[in-house]
């Protein structure tokens, strides 16, 4: 839990589920929540808990001022239960961590496909890992995107955990590998060998995946199969690693050789 807290001035009822903007106050439509400050660093996972009930935060970037002033941060919000007007204080609550999965599919991308391998992802590891929230994307199978997408992600929403389906085997539009390779501070090979071996002791073709794992900033990268099969059977190997790699990328300073369960 964050000691973080910050004045929120809602101008209008927001129903349960439904969404507005927070941003520091200026020249804002009527609907959007102001705070009393500018407050960078609030991440997607995070909620704003207050006596009048909560918010929880999708995403985060900057409101550009053009060249007359600073630019601000601005979020989504998403009430989670009906919210009345007023100026109230909120404390700024995390617990359990934001999963954010990518599905690299370009006939997905073009609504001629129905992904069931994210949806999958979010559920096997919403089964081993407390999660506050969850996102999905489907995008064509695009280098740049991916790249772009994933720093977003990791650098500015503040997600832990990014997984991405599909764009891992050896055809043209396999580019999964090398846009992950492009953004990753430091690399996880012993992933890659647990996922490969995990394939392999299905079909021989599971030596043909170039997944790539890695970190970025804060955030753990793993790239996966797009079949949701392949996708489960990857994912089983690693889920109970996730917790304790998390917490020591993101600062846990626990002795190493105290294992953790879950």
């Amino acid at each position: 839990m964050s000691c973080k807290s910050l004045r929120l001035s809602l101008a209008a009822p927001v129903k349960k589920g439904g969404l507005t903007y927070l941003c520091s106050g200026g020249d804002l439509p009527p609907a959007t929540a102001t705070m009393d400050t500018v407050r960078p660093g609030l991440r997607a996972g995070d909620r704003l808990a207050g006596e009048g009930g909560a918010f929880l935060v999708r995403s985060a970037a900057w409101l550009p001022e053009g060249t007359s002033a600073s630019s601000r941060p601005l979020y989504l919000l998403e009430a989670l239960g009906d919210m009345t007007p007023g100026d109230a204080p909120f404390e700024v609550v995390r617990t359990g961590y934001a999963l954010a999965w990518i599905t690299l599919s370009d006939k997905g991308a073009r609504g001629e496909r129905v992904d069931e391998s994210g949806p999958l992802v979010g559920k096997l590891v919403g089964e081993a890992l407390e999660l506050n929230y969850v996102q999905g994307f489907v995008i064509p199978d695009e280098t740049g995107q991916l790249k772009g997408l994933l720093a977003d992600l990791a650098l500015n929403q503040g997600f832990d955990l990014i997984l991405t389906t599909g764009g891992t085997g050896v055809a043209p539009r396999d580019v999964s590998p090398e846009a992950t390779l492009a953004v990753i501070e430091k690399r996880l090979p012993g992933y890659e060998r647990a996922m490969t071996a995990a394939s392999l002791a299905k079909t021989p073709h599971g030596a043909i995946s170039r997944a790539v794992a890695g970190t970025l900033g804060n955030a753990l990268i793993v790239n996966m199969p797009g079949s949701p099969k392949a996708v489960a059977e990857c994912l089983e190997p690693l889920l109970p690693t996730f917790r304790h790699t998390l917490e020591k990328l993101q600062g846990d300073p626990s002795d190493c050789a105290a294992l953790r369960d879950g």
